[in-house]
């Protein structure tokens, strides 16, 4: 019965309108499936290829990741190769400038000492030979030291020795900034002994003026194997040799020829 003591069922009649019947109670009846929402810019429609676009889009930051890193890699090793090869220029520009500045101070120490010892040969000593063997004269530096064996007055050749310092013990090989002999011999003979040199080059032969008088110069290996220069010239009835044993004693050897005098 309803609220109006009516049994259920006897009021049909009184309903208007057709009478409704639920969906779900219809036989055959499939029940749709829930839709998804739709997102922004993602079609909702089967198949979608977001899946796709995310692997793709991962790819690519992964291959700009390794490219970015071997670039990075690239420009640091450059930085160290680079920095490897300044430092190493570096240091060989000072160790070049370091030589430099020690060549520099060792040449002018050298040419201040060249200079000092140039000056303390001035003012020059005065070298005289005896009277019998022509009076031979010249000028010498004041530094030389001076050996005469036998003043020649019981000898037939008279011989003197100058070296810097200390005149060394004589004999052929020692080494001697001037040799000065006057011999009683032909000065044609005496030539003789070095024609062979020059013949076979080891010596060179020139001229030059002393006493007024063109004379011969020998220059290159002397009979004792040092290299050196010889001038040999006549006075009087005798020959006269003057030597030098070694090439650095050059300068001062032509400059006591000029300075020569003798009685012809």
């Amino acid at each position: 019965m309803n609220n109006s003591g009516q049994p259920y069922g006897q009021n049909i009649n009184n309903f208007q309108g057709t009478p409704q019947v639920a969906p779900n109670a219809m036989p055959g009846y499939i029940p749709p499936r829930p839709s998804q929402p739709i997102r922004p810019g993602q079609p909702n429609v089967p198949g979608n290829p977001e899946p796709e676009k995310k692997d793709r889009s991962g790819l690519i930051k992964t291959i700009l990741l390794i490219f970015t890193s071997l670039v990075a890699a690239t420009f640091i090793v450059l930085f160290i190769v680079m920095y490897i090869n300044w430092n190493e220029a570096n240091t060989n520009v000072k160790g070049k400038i370091d030589v430099a500045v020690a060549e520099a101070n060792n040449e002018l120490r050298t040419e201040l000492e060249s200079q000092f010892a140039e000056k303390e040969k001035y003012p020059l000593s005065k070298f005289s030979g005896p009277t019998d063997f022509g009076a031979l004269t010249f000028e010498y530096p004041k530094t030389w030291s001076v050996y005469v064996p036998d003043d020649g007055s019981t000898a037939q050749d008279f011989n003197a020795y100058m070296n810097p310092g200390q005149v060394n013990v004589v004999n052929a090989k020692t080494v001697m900034a001037l040799r000065v002999s006057i011999v009683n011999k032909l000065t044609d003979t005496v030539k003789q002994q070095y024609a062979s040199y020059i013949k076979n080059g080891k010596m060179e032969i020139s001229t030059t003026v002393v006493n007024g008088v063109d004379v011969d110069v020998y220059t290159g290996q002397l009979p004792s194997s040092l290299q050196g220069i010889v001038c040999i010239f006549k006075i009087r009835d005798k020959t006269a040799i003057i030597q030098t044993d070694a090439m650095i004693f050059k300068d001062d050897f032509y400059k006591i020829l000029n300075s020569i005098t003798f009685n012809a």
